[in-house]
């Protein structure tokens, strides 16, 4: 007899983060608890879910992971015996006046299952649009990350490292199957490129693709898009936030569906690596 693997159910959660870190940890927090009520047991927050600002308001903001932000999460996820992404947080680095933007997969039993550290950094100018340097505040990470949990090997992302086709095609190579993408993606860029580029990641890698968000304006001035998606492997959005209010958007995932995709349309067998320009 043939057994068919359980979906996994997801969560992405779309925020509006600021500058009250206790404010948007509280917030993240009953999210997380909303999620698990919806038997989401992977539940994903967005980038800078903890605190999103100005550089100037950087000091003393950041943290050592494991840390006090982690650890909260932590007694959480053995709670309710969920996995939880924090999607990115500020960590405390040996670069002066730098910290790390970084992901923080914490597993059932609140351990630690990874972390990842943001590699490319948001450094643009779109005259008249957003012109924005992160690494004025952030050092880059210099490290690719997966993380193995139940059916799933995650290859994780940040936001900005979307544009980078290479990046994913690298996980996948890996084994990833579903990628993290939170996000405080720009509103300036957001209308035209978000859901392009996260259904292309999808669809190039015949993986799924989560993708949680922050939305509106903070007080600062710091537009984002929001539209928090659960993307699957054709390509299809199976979940999407349209509001402008934290919120979580939940689905399910058909894990047999990226062997299958991949079956049907073998990217990996028949690429051609060395024909590729892998110069600078």
């Amino acid at each position: 007899m043939t057994t068919v693997a359980k979906p996994l159910r997801v969560a992405v959660a779309q925020m509006r983060s600021g500058t009250d870190k206790q404010s948007n940890v509280t917030i993240a927090l009953e999210l997380v608890r909303a999620a698990a009520d919806q038997g989401a047991t992977y539940i994903q927050l967005p980038e800078y879910f903890s605190f999103y600002g100005p550089a100037r308001f950087h000091e003393g903001v950041g943290e050592s992971v494991p840390g006090p932000t982690t650890n909260e999460f932590a007694e959480l996820a053995r709670e309710r015996n969920v996995n939880v992404h924090l999607g990115s947080l500020l960590e405390t680095s040996p670069h002066e006046r730098r910290s790390y933007n970084t992901s923080v997969l914490i597993g059932v039993r609140g351990e630690i299952l990874a972390t990842y550290r943001k590699v490319h950094l948001f450094d643009v100018d779109v005259p008249g649009e957003v012109t924005f340097r992160e690494s004025s505040a952030i050092a880059p990470g210099s490290q690719l990350v997966t993380a193995a949990f139940d059916d799933v090997v995650l290859g994780l992302t940040i936001c900005f490292d979307l544009r980078f086709a290479e990046l994913y095609r690298s996980l996948a190579v890996r084994g990833a199957t579903v990628f993290a993408v939170p996000s405080a993606f720009s509103a300036a860029t957001g209308p035209a490129h978000w859901e392009v580029l996260a259904r292309a990641r999808a669809i190039e890698n015949l993986a799924f693709v989560v993708a949680a968000t922050q939305v509106g304006t903070t007080n600062e001035g710091l537009a984002t898009h929001g539209h928090a998606m659960i993307i699957d492997p054709w390509g299809v959005v199976l979940a999407q936030s349209n509001t402008d209010q934290p919120e979580v958007v939940v689905a399910d995932l058909d894990l047999a569906q990226v062997a299958r995709r991949r079956r049907e349309i073998d990217v990996f067998a028949l690429r051609r690596p060395a024909l590729y320009d892998e110069r600078e």
